[in-house]
């Protein structure tokens, strides 16, 4: 940022317009923000593949019946065997189920068990386009109905509608519950870190401007730009802009009163320290940004709409930071420091302080320090032999026992394992006899339950069940064999779809997405911090600690999840989460670091450099990694096992990157390679001296 743009911002009189700028701003965006929820898609289809054959099977099927429609299925136990009344209540039931409105299509049923001791209703509900949000009232109404006067019998609703109707009670009032545990967090670590009565309200309330003003972009661009967002994606925009937001606060003012210390004028020394921090802060955010766009590479859905979601928070969160908190910083004066306010030319505590004294340790013996800590770090990455990032079973889905899973482990025990969850067939209606055969004859369904095609608009709709659980990998390997078939069947241009098929196109895609996505962000960042750094080693060495960091964080995680949290699977999107998260992230305190080993190097050298910037840096550095951890911990508070995973592992990662690879790993990287570190940069060529030496001399910078 130039002087120029700095002083504007902080002008005595420019202050108070940027301020009524974004108080008008936010007066604007509140009642949109307000309807971001209105826009979320969280159907199926806006969460697979677009090229995937279920997401085309979906297309197709509405010839059928509308895309809406997802079944219910009804089921009813008695361990002592169901009764005469017992049969006689389901099959009213079934006759009341049929009644309902959003019934689209013929109700299934009953079908009673070979045990005696079961019955199940298939209702086939057209949620309409309020989908999701709408399934838990039905599901709520269904299941008053089949409870009432079922003395001694056990109902519970289960199949894709059931799953769905649980998935909208965890998710209700997530956005609430995410802001105000967030907001908590943060002036939880903002009152520790400041120890200031009053300086934590300005980063928060920042923070809130820039969340609003964000979710009122992202509102527009889903209403009018077909931006695809889902709860997934909202809720991590929460915490992702005040994490990400409140941390460049901690970094612009922790410049800030170093240079109050410096300059009797505050909007002098806001300047100065927007001019020297700002460039390191947009090129963190500009790294996040671009970090987060590489999604759009994605195959799935949602997680192609997450990165133009976070880009677009990142953005407008660096934007208020850069603006609007300089202005009310500066409006405000010195006081809203106290009881510690920064006095000019009194000391700076940093020099003095616990990261300046961990510096002159780590000087003693770097080489030491460094071959250490990667040694550790790479024993931690041996967790991810831990890791089952195959996808979670329904059942592992959620934190606890939902109805619909009870029901789903009811009918396991007395219907084929498959039940309510069907394979879906279409293909050209003169094959439809042709393709039933095929999909009867395959190993793994059940042939006396594969329907009569049903044509229409020129197509054939053939179902079958599967032997196995729909969500096992034993229908997985069917489904894969149920389209060798049927691909098999001349002229059909059969296609094979359903909830298993959908879970397994799933599955791939987020297979492909990972294993596409991470060479491009490794990439991407490399090449930022070298025209950052303008230096080939210093880049090279710091993607080598992120990718370190990161196998160390999940690995460590993998433990932690299966053997304290007891999670038997990760979903298959939690690598590629997690090392999105943590590199792009995590590279924000690689280069506010190196900018101030940089900025000193050309006066110092690089070892003292080293230990200057990690002096100086050290504190904030912690300070914004308790923020960002704290803010996605929350994640791990939602009864849903992929928020929580994502949740803990990017938490407890950017805590091993701030406190150990940042300030223990690097720095000792740069003391050992001094100043080869910036080759092959003019800065390469400096006399240096060695590391001991470094860390004798005085740690004082001057002005």
């Amino acid at each position: 940022m130039t002087r120029s743009v700095a002083s504007l911002i902080t002008g005595r009189k420019t202050k108070y317009l940027i301020i009524v700028f974004w108080l008008a701003l936010v007066a604007l965006a509140g009642p949109l923000a307000g309807k971001l929820t209105s826009v979320e898609d969280n159907e199926a289809k806006s969460w697979l593949p677009g090229s995937a054959e279920s997401t085309q099977v979906l297309d197709r099927q509405a010839a059928f019946a509308s895309p809406d429609t997802i079944p219910a299925v009804v089921v009813y136990q008695r361990a002592s065997g169901l009764t005469e009344a017992d049969r006689v209540k389901v099959a009213s039931d079934a006759h009341r189920f049929g009644q309902l409105a959003e019934v689209d299509g013929q109700v299934g049923g009953p079908i009673f068990s070979g045990d005696g001791q079961a019955a199940q209703i298939i209702v086939p509900l057209n949620l309409g386009p309020e989908g999701w949000d709408k399934a838990g009232d039905i599901v709520t109404s269904m299941k008053d109905v089949a409870r009432a006067g079922a003395s001694g019998l056990s109902v519970h609703v289960t199949g894709p509608a059931g799953s769905a109707a649980d998935s909208s009670e965890a998710f209700a009032g997530i956005d609430g519950r995410l802001l105000f545990a967030t907001i908590g967090v943060v002036v939880v670590i903002l009152l520790f870190t400041y120890r200031s009565p009053g300086l934590w309200l300005l980063p928060v309330v920042s923070a809130g401007v820039a969340l609003t003003t964000a979710q009122a972009v992202i509102y527009l661009l889903a209403k009018n730009a077909g931006l695809t967002v889902n709860a997934q994606s909202a809720g991590i925009l929460t915490v992702l802009v005040f994490g990400a937001g409140t941390d460049y606060a901690l970094l612009l003012v922790a410049r800030y009163r170093e240079e109050l210390r410096r300059h009797s004028d505050r909007h002098e020394a806001m300047a100065v320290a927007l001019h020297r921090a700002g460039p390191a802060i947009i090129a963190s955010a500009g790294t996040v940004v671009i970090g987060m766009l590489c999604l759009l590479f994605a195959e799935t859905n949602s997680t192609k709409g997450l990165g133009p979601v976070a880009a677009i928070g990142v953005l407008v969160g660096l934007a208020v930071m850069l603006t609007l908190l300089p202005a009310m910083l500066v409006t405000v004066g010195r006081w809203i420091f106290w009881p510690a306010r920064p006095r000019f030319r009194s000391a700076e505590p940093t020099i003095t302080g616990l990261w300046a004294k961990i510096g002159k340790r780590i000087a003693n013996r770097p080489r030491l320090t460094w071959v250490a800590t990667g040694l550790a770090l790479a024993v931690m990455a041996l967790g991810l032999v831990q890791l089952d990032a195959t996808g979670l079973t329904n059942q592992e889905t959620f934190r606890g026992n939902p109805d619909s899973i009870v029901g789903e482990e009811v009918l396991a025990r007395h219907f084929p394992a498959g039940a309510g969850n069907p394979v879906v067939v279409i293909s050209k209606a003169e094959q439809g006899a042709a393709v039933k055969a095929a999909l009867a004859s395959t190993e793994g369904i059940d042939p006396a339950s594969v329907s009569e095609p049903v044509a229409k608009g020129g197509l054939a709709y053939v179902v079958g069940t599967l032997n196995a659980a729909a969500d096992s990998p034993a229908a997985y390997d069917t489904v894969d064999r149920v389209r060798d078939r049927v691909h098999a069947v001349p002229g059909a241009d059969a296609q094979v779809g359903g909830n298993t098929a959908i879970n397994l196109d799933l599955q791939r895609a987020a297979r492909y997405d990972r294993n596409l996505i991470i060479p491009i962000v490794l990439v991407v960042v490399l090449v930022i911090l070298a025209l950052l750094l303008r230096a080939i080693v210093a880049p090279l060495v710091l993607v080598a600690t992120v990718v370190l960091s990161f196998g160390a964080a999940l690995g460590a995680s993998a433990l932690v999840f299966r053997h304290i949290f007891g999670f038997d699977g990760a979903d298959t999107s939690l690598p590629l989460f997690v090392f999105v998260f943590l590199v792009a992230l995590g590279i924000d305190y690689n280069i506010f670091l190196m900018t101030r080993v940089r900025e000193e190097t050309a006066r110092y050298g690089t070892r003292r450099a080293a230990l200057i910037g990690l002096a100086a840096t050290g504190g904030v550095i912690t300070s914004a990694g308790l923020v960002l951890a704290g803010t996605f911990a929350v994640l791990a508070t939602l009864p849903l096992t992929a928020f929580a995973e994502i949740g803990f592992a990017v938490a407890f990662g950017v805590l091993l990157d701030t406190i150990i690879v940042r300030a223990v790993l690097v720095t000792a990287l740069n003391l050992d390679i001094g100043r080869h570190t910036w080759w092959p940069s003019r800065l390469g060529k400096i006399a240096d001296v060695e590391p001991a030496e470094a860390a004798q001399q005085p740690s004082e910078v001057p002005a």
